[in-house]
């Protein structure tokens, strides 16, 4: 992530950090293995790194913290924005919603749209999740029984998106499903392009790439806005799905409704966040689970004692505490958020090194998570690090796979059920066995397998 502004000089006392490359500084190194780069400076420089990015003229400065008290004062102290290249990129691509608005804006938009996120809200959902859930491992059937892998990645970017889709769209969510996924795969790769590209064209300039992104967006654009055709026509706006939800919500202060354009940048968002992130999570925690068989024991276990063979409900997602566990140890392990960036919005001091307003800063949940101060033996799966009396006693940012603060993620709740209902679901169908060796891993909004995740299923 990266900021529009010219590099600033130095405070008064250097903050160490890779020297890079004289006309590009750390710009490949990014570019080629931020994760791999993030870990290593983190080891050799410490807590506090500076990262000089970009060519000439395009120079910017990062500062990037890992330690949980840095990490608490990027995310949760006040005054910061998100005025940097990433958000922007979003914003010129998929509209200035929830994920990317600052200030006034982003206010009113939290407040309207909060109270389709409650946690009595999320309750509602769950029957679609396991329905789907359900769906999707009887579709696995034909593939267990002839030994063929699963592409688990695949297969679990489907059933989210299946679920968001049903949840915004109703009865709708047919029609949505295959241009909706087509069209974000274009834009997921363009934005990623945009921000990590050394020569960033303007949006409105006529590249390949900006035309395969515009036909994409209109693809997206012509799905959300007959729907919401659809619903004013019919002079019902409030059917009980989240694109009816927002058509109807209001601001509970002055009582102002989102118009037209907003209802759609949101949906877009949803659609995003609300499926690929989950995606991720369950894919690797899945593939963990057919690298552990012992753990898998103890989900299905779980499962059975909870659920025994009927659907799970969001009363029994609560229940569910060892497939909780592993869920959280999976996006410990691989957050789909990698990497979260904040403008500062006043001069400040970040382990002792004093910043400028304006500057910005980055933290990483995949260094954070991984720091060896607060997890021991971090690179192993250990999902009783989750037990209720070590989580307890770790730092609060030492674990944010929703980010934090005022901004953390509205659907970390829902992304939660998600993950547990479906992996209990799965877990109590089929024993999963994954191959050995290391996922390649792609970073681009945010991290997903470089690769299909082969999984072989067998009936129990």
């Amino acid at each position: 992530m990266t900021s529009t502004t010219a590099a600033r000089p130095l405070p008064a006392r250097a903050i160490p950090g890779p020297r890079g490359l004289p006309l590009l500084g750390s710009s490949l190194d990014l570019l080629r293995d931020p994760l791999g780069t993030y870990e290593r400076a983190r080891r050799t420089h410490g807590d506090v790194v500076r990262f000089v990015v970009g060519p000439t003229g395009r120079r910017v400065v990062l500062h990037m913290v890992f330690e949980p008290d840095l990490v608490r004062q990027a995310l949760a102290d006040h005054g910061q924005t998100k005025d940097m290249t990433f958000y922007t990129a979003v914003a010129e691509t998929l509209g200035d919603a929830l994920l990317t608005s600052d200030g006034a804006r982003w206010r009113r938009q939290r407040r309207i749209i909060q109270p389709l996120f409650t946690r009595q809200r999320m309750a509602g959902y769950v029957a679609a999740m396991a329905e789907e859930a359900t769906a999707l491992v009887a579709s696995w059937e034909p593939a267990a029984a002839a030994g063929r892998p699963a592409d688990l990645h695949r297969e679990m970017t489907g059933y989210t998106l299946r679920v968001i889709g049903r949840l915004l769209f109703g009865t709708d969510v047919d029609a949505a499903i295959g241009p909706v996924g087509a069209a974000f795969g274009v834009l997921n790769r363009y934005i990623h392009g945009r921000v990590v590209s050394p020569v960033c064209w303007p949006p409105h300039w006529p590249t390949p790439a900006n035309r395969r992104a515009a036909q994409a967006r209109a693809t997206l654009d012509a799905v959300v806005d007959q729907i919401i055709g659809r619903r004013r026509t019919a002079g019902a706006p409030e059917a009980d799905d989240l694109v009816g939800r927002l058509l109807a919500a209001r601001d509970p202060d002055t009582g102002d409704r989102l118009d037209d354009t907003e209802v759609r940048e949101q949906v877009l968002l949803f659609l995003l966040a609300g499926h690929e992130t989950t995606a991720t999570a369950l894919t690797f925690t899945l593939h963990l689970l057919g690298r552990h068989p012992d753990v898998q024991r103890r989900v299905r276990d779980d499962a059975r004692a909870v659920l025994g063979d009927r659907a799970p409900t969001a009363a029994d997602a609560a229940s569910l505490a060892c497939t909780t566990r592993v869920v959280k140890e999976a996006m410990r392990l691989y957050p789909p958020v990698y990497g979260i960036g904040r403008r500062t919005g006043a001069a400040a001091s970040f382990g002792g090194y004093p910043l400028p307003a304006g500057s910005v800063v980055v933290v990483s949940p995949w260094v954070t998570h991984r720091h060896p101060r607060h997890w021991p033996r971090p690179d192993r799966f250990e999902p009783d690090r989750f037990v209720p009396d070590r989580e307890a006693e770790r730092h609060r940012y030492a674990y944010l796979p929703f980010g934090g603060g005022p901004r953390a993620c509205i659907g970390g709740h829902f992304a939660m059920l998600e993950a547990v209902v479906a992996t209990a679901t799965v877990v109590g169908r089929y024993r999963l066995a994954t191959p050995p060796g290391p996922v390649p891993l792609a970073t681009g909004i945010t991290l997903r397998p470089a690769a299909p995740v082969p999984c072989r299923l067998q009936g129990v």
